[in-house]
């Protein structure tokens, strides 16, 4: 079986990724929507947000659906917010260049799933500062069940970079709130990298981490000169106020945790550099 889908054609992996990734992709804007409003992601089925008419599903295909459609919904002619077919191409190009990547294997499928995990997180979280613990919590636990797939996962490994990634963010947040006498970061953020662990092991926890910090750092730099002219966030449903100016870090970990992913190599040796 292995060596006939190693015999496939290449354009014809190429197609089934994207294809396969931008149906995923289109089901994320549904799990980015409900699941933080606690709705359901069965019923009722998708329909236009201004006028609720139900969506037909030759106007569900992902990115394509939205540009016979001129971004507009068909029966009000509300405009449609090109989010949703972003969401759907970057999970369509993620899925093909992890195809590259791993080829048809176990590999391709956990860090698929890896990636599913981190964009709806990722995209829950600019929207309402919340990484939801329905997401994160099973995403460990996926994460450490596909260990017994792979057998170049150890299995513990991954629970112990999972104990540890979620510990080290943990005491980062404890030590920052004791200094800025405020909540500098949400335990979301703690469960996200117990996640990350879960999936990429210890070897990933340094490079995630001081990927992260880097690219938020300089993102969040640039954003705050944007944003410095405009009202703070309102508060969170927890009470939460987000400080003026400021981003989500979850984003930027599930971003490090990608370029991880697809450059792990590059990243362990640039560690090895700092240690010479």
């Amino acid at each position: 079986m292995e060596q006939q889908l190693a015999q496939m054609p290449a354009w014809f992996w190429t197609m089934t990724a994207l294809s396969f990734g931008a149906v995923w992709g289109s089901f994320l804007n549904v799990v980015i929507y409900r699941v933080p409003r606690g709705k359901s992601l069965v019923h009722p089925g998708s329909a236009c947000p201004h006028c609720q008419a139900p969506i037909r599903w030759y106007d569900n295909v992902p990115v394509l659906a939205w540009v016979w459609l001129a971004a507009k919904c068909r029966d009000c002619k509300a405009g449609i917010s090109a989010r949703y077919p972003l969401i759907e191409l970057l999970t369509a190009l993620l899925s093909w260049a992890l195809i590259v990547r791993f080829g048809p294997t176990g590999s391709y499928v956990t860090y698929f799933v890896f990636m599913l995990l981190l964009l709806s997180l990722s995209f829950i979280d600019l929207d309402l500062w919340l990484i939801p613990d329905v997401i994160s919590i099973p995403g460990i636990v996926v994460g450490l069940a596909l260990t017994f797939i792979l057998p170049d996962k150890p299995f513990l490994n991954h629970l112990l970079a999972a104990g540890v990634g979620g510990g080290l963010l943990w005491g980062i947040s404890v030590l920052a709130k004791f200094l800025m006498k405020k909540d500098a970061m949400g335990l979301g953020d703690v469960k996200l990298l117990a996640m990350i662990g879960a999936f990429c092991g210890v070897p990933s926890l340094w490079p995630v981490v001081m990927l992260s910090a880097v690219q938020g750092s300089v993102i969040g730099a640039v954003w705050l000169l944007v944003t410095r002219h405009r009202p703070p966030p309102p508060p969170q449903e927890d009470g939460f106020v987000p400080p003026k100016g400021a981003i989500p870090f979850g984003p930027f970990l599930s971003l490090a945790a990608i370029e991880y992913v697809f450059f792990s190599a590059q990243l362990q040796q640039v560690y090895r550099w700092f240690q010479l």
